[in-house]
């Protein structure tokens, strides 16, 4: 699916087209193409020129990626893990209580359905769970989980099903990030598939909520994990963050017009009646002392591991699958540093991840990541 930047105004075409300037200078992103004749842009990508006037307009496009169903391969994962000896998967509970015993942790969990509790130890635990880690770090009592707060941002999209409309659009077409809205609030129209039918996703639209989970959790999730340490940390930061406050009170009011309005940036005739709007997940923004008065909002991904490196947690947004791999590569190497310099082990993760030894944003890397990413494009058949 080409990934394509689109803009509007004089302006902002000034801006892509320095950008791509700048961009292939690098071997990243050697193969991106930009152009600003609106015929072109017509065949790249039909809908953002459907109905548009005579504006200035500019795009780039980079050929590559593809869906990728993330839910399955992790359900497959478990399936395989369980299977091995030694090995157990247990789901549909909820973890109660995690405490340090000894040189490793007790876990109690309940299941949800019969409401029985089970305790495990480990020497090891590594906490994936969303928006649910924070608190699990604060359950987990470590130092490294002090101070630290969390603010739960939902997310709604518009999605068309329309068969007619759908075929036109096969791209993920991002624009400019909107005012004080965050990174990941950059709006995009996208080809998706929805329980296994090909639709057409715009937005995210963010949404006022106090769960960190969205299908589990509860309305009392934020506050609950407000408490001394980081009490005064997310006032600072609301205080300094007001445009982003006002940004989320705006989003949570806004009308399905409102909504229809800033589509119609990318696709001129869009028809309220053809799109609709769905609940998504929630993003969990850490938020952390940065010099131990003030804090700051991290909108990007962060691992904890606690000093006796027993313990790792991912806080913050979701990780996503283009950085998925490089985040468990660190939890690797922050937690099992001998893993790293064993010769069996390196040689594994050499051929899971061929390019993982080298800096490949350096030049004198370039053939061997441009390598490794035919190699990745056939092996998932992008090719």
């Amino acid at each position: 699916v080409p990934h394509i930047s689109f803009v509007t105004g004089a302006e902002q075409v000034e801006y892509l087209r320095a950008r791509h300037k700048a961009l292939t200078a690098h071997h990243f992103f050697r193969n991106m193409e930009f152009t600003t004749d609106p015929a072109v842009i017509a065949e790249w990508a039909p809908l953002l020129m459907d109905g548009r006037g005579g504006e200035p307009v500019a795009a780039t496009k980079m050929d590559g990626g593809t869906d990728v169903n993330f839910g399955a391969i992790a359900a497959g994962l478990l399936r395989w893990l369980g299977a091995q000896k030694d090995c157990a998967v247990f789901t549909g509970s909820r973890v109660t209580g995690l405490t340090k015993s000894g040189e490793g942790w007790e876990l109690r969990a309940r299941e949800e359905k019969s409401g029985a509790v089970r305790t495990s130890r480990a020497k090891f635990v590594f906490v994936g769970a969303g928006g649910g880690s924070l608190p699990l770090l604060r359950m987990a009592g470590i130092p490294e989980g002090k101070g630290v707060g969390a603010f739960p941002i939902g997310g709604q999209w518009l999605v068309c099903e329309r068969p007619e409309m759908v075929a036109q659009h096969n791209a993920k077409v991002y624009g400019q990030a909107l005012g004080a809205a965050p990174t990941m609030a950059v709006p995009h129209l996208d080809t998706r598939h929805l329980d296994g039918r090909r639709t057409l996703l715009f937005g995210p639209f963010a949404a006022w909520t106090t769960k960190f989970l969205h299908g589990k959790g509860s309305r009392l999730d934020l506050p609950r994990s407000v408490g001394p340490d980081n009490l005064l940390t997310l006032i600072k930061v609301g205080l300094r963050n007001a445009d982003l406050v006002r940004y989320l009170v705006s989003q949570g009011m806004q009308s399905m017009e409102d909504r229809m309005r800033a589509l119609r940036v990318f696709h001129p005739a869009a028809k309220a009646e053809d799109w609709r709007l769905v609940d998504a997940g929630i993003r969990v923004q850490a938020i952390k002392k940065t010099d131990g008065v003030a804090g700051i909002v991290h909108y990007g991904t962060e691992i904890v591991i606690t000093r006796d490196r027993s313990l790792a947690s991912l806080l913050g947004a979701s990780p996503g699958a283009s950085v998925s791999a490089h985040i468990i590569l660190q939890v690797i190497r922050g937690c099992f540093p001998e893993l790293m310099d064993a010769p069996e082990a390196r040689e594994c993760l050499r051929e899971m991840a061929p390019a993982w030894l080298e800096d490949a944003r350096l030049p004198e890397n370039a053939d061997s990541f441009l390598a490794a990413d035919r190699q990745a494009d056939a092996a998932l058949a992008l090719g």
